[in-house]
């Protein structure tokens, strides 16, 4: 890969792990749009807490990922919120970037090696374009070879 290549690549790698690590703790704390449709027909508190009514929220449970490591936008065991989000967001982007780097480096062509039609003619003068043109004559011979 040339070096630009390389720098862009490490400063898009760069962008993505400020704004993980330090942007998302600025991200709203307020319900979405499914959070809070979900929440139509209940009675919430300041701290969100449903304390009346009748609401499809009131259904939900834990999925079960909920006591991982990195549930909830955060590290457990790490006290401050701050440090927690943004250490998250940062290993989500590590892990994310690992697995796309991976999955590139097992696709990604090899080399190619020339086979039967990809050989550069030896006969025939050379086209402006620099490949080379071949005679009526030569084009039958070919086709006789390969079937």
């Amino acid at each position: 890969m040339k070096n630009r290549s390389w720098a862009f690549l490490a400063a898009g790698l760069l962008v993505a792990l400020l704004l993980a690590g330090v942007v998302s703790n600025y991200a709203s704390s307020h319900p979405d749009g499914l959070d809070s449709s979900l929440l139509k027909g209940c009675t919430v508190d300041a701290e969100d807490n449903i304390v009346g009514g009748s609401c499809p929220a009131q259904q939900a449970r834990d999925h079960e990922f909920a006591d991982s490591p990195l549930a909830d936008y955060g590290v457990r065991g790490v006290r401050n919120s701050f440090v927690s989000t943004g250490l998250s967001g940062v290993l989500g982007v590590l892990v994310t970037f690992a697995i796309g780097a991976g999955g590139f480096w097992l696709l990604r062509r090899r080399g190619t090696t020339p086979t039967g039609g990809d050989a550069t003619p030896t006969g025939g003068d050379a086209t402006p374009t620099g490949g080379y043109a071949t005679t009526p004559a030569e084009d039958d011979a070919a086709t006789s070879r390969v079937s």
